[in-house]
C-alpha cells in the first residue's frame, strides 16, 4: 500500500473506533467496531502482521492486569463493599454538603486508586446519586466529583487505570518507586480539584438540606477488606522481588471471586462477564489501530514536538501536550502514540505524559473512555449533564490541577 493511502486509512480508522465509542449505537460494545477495524488494517498492509502481533504482545500482559482489577472490584461490590462505604459516608456527612463533598472526593480517590478508575464510575457513582438521596442534598457536585477524581485520583498506583499499566511497563519503574513518584503529584491534584470544585458549585454545597436519619449503616465486609488490603500488599512485595504484580491482581481476584462462587453468589459465567471480555478485545483492537497512526507518520510528526529532557519547562510541555492530544483522540490511543516517543528520555517524562492524559481528560466528554462512561450512568438516573458547565469546570479545574502536578513530579524526582 502506498504510504499516502494507508496514512489516510488509518486515520480514518482510528476516527471511526473512537466515534463508535462515543456514541456506541444501540448499545453495542466498542470492539463491534474496533475488532474489524483491526482486521482491515491488516489485511491493507497499513500495519504489518508483524507489527500487529508485536503490539498485541506488547498489550497482552497489561490486559491481562486490567481483566484481573475488574474482577476484583466487581466482586468487592458483591461483598458490598461499596454500599457500606456509601452509607458511613452519609452518616458521617450528617446531611452537611460540604462534608459530603469532602467524603466523596476520599472515597473516590481511594477507590480510583486501588480498584480502578473503572470502580469509581461504574459501582461508586450509583452510591453516590443514593447517598445523596438519602441525606437529601443537591447531588451535582459529588456525581461530577466521580467523573473528574475517576481520571485525576487515578495518577497513584500502576494498577489504577488502564494508562498506568501501560506507563508502568514502559517506565523501567519498580511499583514501589512509580508510586512514590506520583505521591505527591497525586495528592496536590486532588487538592487543586477540591479548591476549584468548592468554588465552582459554591452554591450547590450552600443550599440547605432537609433533616433526615442516615439509619444504621451496614457493617464493612472485613473479608473483602482484607482481600483488598493483601493484594496491595502483594503489589509491593511482588515488584520487590522482580516478580510482575499482577499475579498479585490475579490471586487478589480468585480469592474474591473463589469465594462467591462457594457462597453460589456467582457463577462461571458471571465471573468471565465481569472480567469485561468485549471491552478487553477493544483495547487490544485499539492497540493495533493506533500502532498503525504511528507508522504512518504521527510518530514523526509528534517527535518534532515533543519536548525532551527532564526539566520542569520540558515536563510541562510533555503533560500539556498529552493533555491536547487526549482531548483529540482520547487518552487511551494518546498513551499509546506518545510512550515510545517518551521513554528514551527517562521515566520522568513517561510520567509527565501520565500527567496530561490522566487529568487532561476532564475537560471534555471524549477525553476519557471513562468520562462517556459516566455520562451514560448519570443519564440512567434522569440527571441531566450541561456541556457547557461541564466544559466550563474542565477549563477550570484541568490547568489548576495540571501545573501543581507536574511541579510536583519535578520535585519528586529531584528527591527521590
Amino acid at each position: 500500500m502506498n504510504a499516502p493511502f494507508a496514512e489516510t486509512l488509518s486515520a480514518v480508522l482510528l476516527v471511526a473506533v473512537l466515534a463508535w465509542a462515543v456514541v456506541r449505537p444501540f448499545g453495542w460494545p466498542e470492539a463491534v467496531m474496533a475488532v474489524p477495524a483491526a482486521g482491515v488494517a491488516v489485511a491493507t498492509g497499513a500495519i504489518s502482521l508483524d507489527h500487529a502481533r508485536a503490539e498485541a504482545e506488547r498489550l497482552g500482559p497489561v490486559v491481562g492486569f486490567l481483566a484481573a482489577v475488574l474482577v476484583l472490584a466487581h466482586f468487592c461490590d458483591v461483598e458490598g463493599l461499596f454500599q457500606a462505604c456509601g452509607a458511613w459516608t452519609a452518616r458521617w456527612a450528617g446531611g452537611r454538603p460540604v462534608r459530603l463533598l469532602t467524603a466523596v472526593f476520599a472515597l473516590a480517590s481511594a477507590i480510583t486508586a486501588v480498584l480502578s478508575l473503572d470502580a469509581t464510575i461504574v459501582l461508586l457513582t450509583p452510591v453516590v446519586f443514593a447517598t445523596a438521596a438519602r441525606t437529601g442534598v443537591r447531588p451535582k457536585p459529588h456525581v461530577y466529583a466521580c467523573t473528574h477524581l475517576s481520571n485525576t485520583a487515578s495518577l497513584l498506583l500502576p494498577v489504577s487505570n488502564l494508562t498506568n499499566l501501560l506507563a508502568f511497563a514502559a517506565s523501567g519503574l519498580s511499583f514501589t518507586r512509580f508510586a512514590a513518584l506520583m505521591a505527591l503529584p497525586w495528592l496536590v491534584a486532588i487538592g487543586a480539584e477540591y479548591v476549584v470544585f468548592r468554588r465552582f458549585f459554591a452554591r450547590d454545597l450552600a443550599a440547605a438540606a432537609p433533616s433526615r436519619s442516615a439509619g444504621e449503616p451496614p457493617a464493612l465486609p472485613l473479608f473483602a477488606l482484607v482481600t483488598v488490603g493483601c493484594t496491595l500488599a502483594g503489589f509491593v512485595v511482588t515488584s520487590t522481588f522482580g516478580i510482575d504484580p499482577a499475579w498479585a491482581a490475579f490471586a487478589g481476584a480468585l480469592v474474591l471471586a473463589g469465594r462467591a462462587l462457594v457462597r453460589r453468589r456467582a457463577t462461571p459465567l458471571s465471573v468471565v462477564r465481569a472480567a469485561a471480555p468485549a471491552f478487553l478485545a477493544f483495547v487490544l483492537a485499539l492497540g493495533i489501530v493506533v500502532r498503525a497512526v504511528v507508522d504512518n507518520g504521527l510518530a514523526s510528526a509528534l517527535g518534532h514536538v515533543l519536548p525532551g529532557g527532564g526539566s520542569l519547562p520540558a515536563l510541562l510541555g510533555v503533560a500539556a501536550l498529552a493533555a491536547v492530544l487526549a482531548n483529540m483522540i482520547n487518552n487511551l490511543p494518546a498513551v499509546l502514540v506518545l510512550l515510545p516517543l517518551a521513554a528514551p528520555a527517562g521515566p520522568g517524562s513517561v510520567l509527565a505524559v501520565l500527567l496530561g492524559v490522566n487529568i487532561g481528560p476532564n475537560l471534555t466528554y471524549a477525553g476519557s473512555l471513562a468520562t462517556l462512561l459516566w455520562r451514560r450512568i448519570v443519564h440512567q438516573h434522569e440527571h441531566g449533564v450541561d456541556l457547557k458547565e461541564f466544559t466550563r469546570l474542565g477549563l477550570i479545574a484541568v490547568p489548576a490541577s495540571l501545573v501543581p502536578a507536574v511541579v510536583a513530579l519535578w520535585g519528586a524526582l529531584q528527591v527521590l
